[in-house]
């Protein structure tokens, strides 16, 4: 299911900026971007985005910039610092220097030292406006999920008017059917037994009787707007569904005497597929 959501976050420490797309894909699979401070923090994202999401190629990534003015002020051993031009000086008495300079001082270990960020409480911050960023990307979703909802209804009404049509149609097509085989019977001048001809046309009337395939139908529709109505994780559930939809739309094709028949067993697979192809991006 496509959507998409950014957020920026900005600090004392910096800014922070998440932005989470994601297109379909009939699995979950999830790909970051982050900035090598923050690759800690992908399996807590991963396992995040595994508990809201089960569909989708979701792409997360984290952009960082690190305000230089909030960096960790630098501390001064004075202690250490006066011992070693003290050595100096010494070093510079018996004329083995030319002079100390400071810098050279300075650069002595443990003279001078920064103090460390805080990436702890940085990361944190981020992780919580992660959080936020997501939250609106399942609200992204859920919006488009709402619209593909609104389709596969408008789709379900199709095949409810198929199965109507076709449910008014098959007595008239019986009929026909009927008077269609006695008229043969008729123009061959082959004169058979009435009770006989009863039962091969109740048996004809069985063959072609798809009164059980509508009635399939009518309860499959029944069952997806249930399904719909309930929301939440339903993708798998109707992509059974639509499995369902199909092996009574493929018996009612075989069993087709008629053309009208015909059109509609057309027109439902036409419906169906749309339906599919759209329920892969459900979630």
């Amino acid at each position: 299911m496509t959507a998409f959501a950014r957020r920026e976050l900005k600090a004392d420490w910096g800014t922070a900026v998440w932005e989470v797309r994601s297109v379909n894909q009939r699995f979950l699979e999830t790909y970051f971007r982050l900035p090598e401070q923050f690759k800690s923090m992908e399996p807590v994202l991963r396992e995040r985005f595994r508990k809201q999401l089960q569909r989708g190629k979701v792409e997360c990534s984290l952009r960082f910039v690190a305000n230089d003015a909030a960096a960790g002020k630098l501390n001064l051993n004075e202690s250490l610092a006066k011992q070693v031009m003290k050595a100096a000086d010494w070093v510079q008495s018996h004329g083995q220097s030319a002079g100390v300079n400071p810098l050279d001082v300075l650069r002595w270990p443990g003279v001078i030292s920064a103090e460390e960020t805080d990436m702890d409480g940085i990361q944190a911050d981020v992780l919580a406006e992660f959080d936020l960023t997501l939250t609106d990307f399942i609200a992204s979703r859920a919006t488009e999920g709402n619209n593909l909802k609104a389709m596969i209804e408008q789709r379900l009404d199709g095949i409810s008017g198929e199965v109507e049509k076709v449910t008014a149609n098959m007595p008239d097509v019986i009929k026909w059917q009927r008077e269609k085989i006695q008229g043969r019977f008729e123009e061959a001048k082959i004169e058979l037994d009435p009770a006989r001809v009863e039962q091969e046309m109740v048996m004809l009337a069985q063959k072609v009787d798809v009164a059980e395939e509508l009635d399939r139908l009518l309860s499959h529709i029944s069952e997806t707007q249930k399904i719909l109505k309930k929301g939440g994780a339903v993708g798998r559930r109707l992509d059974f569904m639509m499995q369902e939809f199909n092996r009574e739309s493929n018996t009612l094709g075989s069993k087709s005497i008629n053309t009208d028949i015909t059109q509609s067993a057309v027109e439902l697979k036409v419906l169906i597929e749309q339906m599919r192809e759209q329920i892969a991006n459900i979630e």
